[in-house]
């Protein structure tokens, strides 16, 4: 992929955006063997089965992530003047929600058996003539499954700024935190195998916590973003500084007396409102030309750019030498 939507990628980005795909291919391919491998061992351990389903889970950012991919090159169309991008954002929101719905469902699942004070039993399996606890297997296949997740997490954090990506930012952040699942289903397991049958679906629990506060982090962003709020970063932290940068590059030009910019985040690129007064006097067609090609060539991200000559700033709109402050406005 070269281009995205009408915007020509930069080499930079067209080779983060190799190594993503990359990256979702192979964490599809390991996702799937771990859940497989869960899956011969789960037992009777909620703990066990609530990490299996959360496994499958992960695989809904890669796959939207793809799906994505296939739209947002798309040219825009008087169909779909602004393009594509939103499908992103819509995968966000699914991945989002999927999470949410699912983690509440395992979260009251495990507050129910906690509640009824139901003992998990984990049995034995004979292997080679001998006699073997189960969860000794559990223990070894949790243990090996966490090291994926710790390499490619941090892979894909790497490049979710370079892209602009919040899905493969949400992504990175659900697989470097995988580990405290896993310690937790381990916990869980050994557990039951001393006598504390409460710590298996606790452990459940604490997994489902963590799946519901994956989904509503991720529902909530992608919900704001497709409601247009203010464009921010890829991990939602603060106000894209893209907006500074383009306010003061506008007022750079002679014939611009003051400046307010409206960008909006389309998924992976933004779309932007310069609002500037005139110093006053003739104002050109070419000069609102050149102020748009000059803020569009400030960044690969600037997907469209749109100049408006104002005779008052509107409120909404971020000011040009004004710092954005960490609060929504």
């Amino acid at each position: 992929m070269k281009t995205m939507g009408r915007t020509d990628l930069p080499a930079a980005q067209q080779k983060a955006l190799r190594s993503a795909i990359r990256w979702e291919w192979f964490t599809i391919g390991y996702s799937i063997v771990t859940i497989a491998l869960i899956a011969l061992v789960v037992g009777g351990s909620q703990a066990m089965k609530t990490a299996w389903i959360e496994d499958m889970l992960s695989l809904i950012p890669q796959i939207s992530f793809l799906i994505a991919l296939l739209f947002i090159r798309r040219r825009p169309t008087r169909a779909f003047p602004f393009g594509h991008h939103r499908v992103m954002g819509v995968g966000h929101l699914v991945a989002g929600v999927a999470l949410l719905a699912v983690g509440g469902d395992l979260a009251y699942e495990a507050i129910s058996s906690l509640v009824r004070a139901d003992h998990p039993s984990i049995g034995t399996v004979y292997v080679f003539g001998h006699t073997i606890w189960l969860g000794w297997f559990m223990v070894a296949v949790m243990t090996v499954t966490v090291i994926g997740p710790f390499f490619y997490g941090h892979a894909k954090a790497k490049l979710a700024p370079t892209l602009h990506n919040k899905v493969l930012y949400a992504d990175a952040d659900m697989a470097k935190a995988d580990w405290t699942s896993t310690v937790a289903s381990i916990v869980g397991v050994l557990g039951v195998g001393v006598g504390l049958w409460w710590l298996d679906g606790a452990a459940a629990l604490f997994i489902s916590v963590g799946i519901v506060w994956d989904g509503w982090r991720n529902s909530r962003g992608a919900v704001r973003d497709l409601i247009d709020q203010r464009a921010r970063t890829e991990d939602d932290a603060r106000p894209h500084p893209l907006i500074a940068r383009i306010g003061n590059r506008a007022l750079e030009f002679p014939w611009v007396r003051d400046a307010a910019v409206r960008m909006r985040d389309m998924g992976q690129v933004f779309h932007v409102e310069v609002f500037a007064v005139p110093q006053g006097g003739d104002l050109s067609v070419a000069e609102l030309e050149e102020t748009r090609d000059a803020i569009m060539r400030l960044d690969w991200k600037v997907q469209d750019v749109v100049v408006i000559p104002v005779a008052t700033l509107p409120d909404e709109a971020e000011p040009a030498n004004h710092q954005a402050s960490a609060r929504d406005a």
